[in-house]
């Protein structure tokens, strides 16, 4: 497995000396690694996505991009460094073939490539490579609600007073409690 790179950001202490502060891990955040965050595929997950997309019709790679970022609500858009040359390979495999339209390399499945797809559906029990388990919608609109109280945590620790830090460190405390209940209900 490669190791992910680690970014630094340089802060100043008061006194005005910089010291360093490890942020994250390649697709992490302030809060370290997300089940959502910078989604990074697997190849096979790159490869069962373009072809149960193909199975459906042609496409070129930026269609696929597009499709696949708003299939998954935003939370999985592979780049072109990791479609192209995973097409590329199932065209030497032969299960895709691609011509020229319109100027536009359009890619769609061959008969062996649909047969892969059908057995793909079944190892997988029919759900897409594009779905994250559990949640589908309700883990969009979870990330999305996470990045606002987020924000919001951050604006008040730039801008507010030290009583309304504290204020609101005991909020998503007790937020973080009532999620963890929630779990514990289960």
């Amino acid at each position: 497995m490669r190791e992910t790179r680690k970014r630094y950001r340089r802060h100043h202490e008061p006194s005005g000396r910089k010291f360093e502060v490890r942020l994250a891990r390649h697709g992490g955040g302030w809060f370290g690694p997300t089940p959502w965050s910078g989604r990074r595929a697997r190849r096979g997950d790159v490869r069962a996505a373009l072809l149960a997309l193909l199975a459906e019709r042609p496409m070129h790679g930026y269609d696929i991009i597009q499709e696949l970022a708003s299939r998954s609500g935003g939370a999985w858009r592979p780049s072109p460094g990791s479609i192209y040359p995973t097409l590329q390979m199932l065209e030497d495999e032969g299960l895709v073939t691609s011509e020229e339209r319109d100027g536009k390399r359009v890619f769609s499945l061959t008969d062996p490539g649909k047969a892969e797809v059908e057995t793909r559906k079944e190892r997988s029990g029919g759900v897409p490579p594009w779905e994250f388990g559990q949640g589908g919608e309700g883990v969009v609109q979870l990330r999305e609600a996470f990045f606002q109280l987020g924000a919001a945590a951050m604006q008040v620790a730039g801008a507010g007073s030290p009583q309304q830090v504290k204020q609101a460190a005991e909020i998503v405390a007790g937020a973080r409690r009532k999620i963890y209940a929630i779990l514990a209900e289960a």
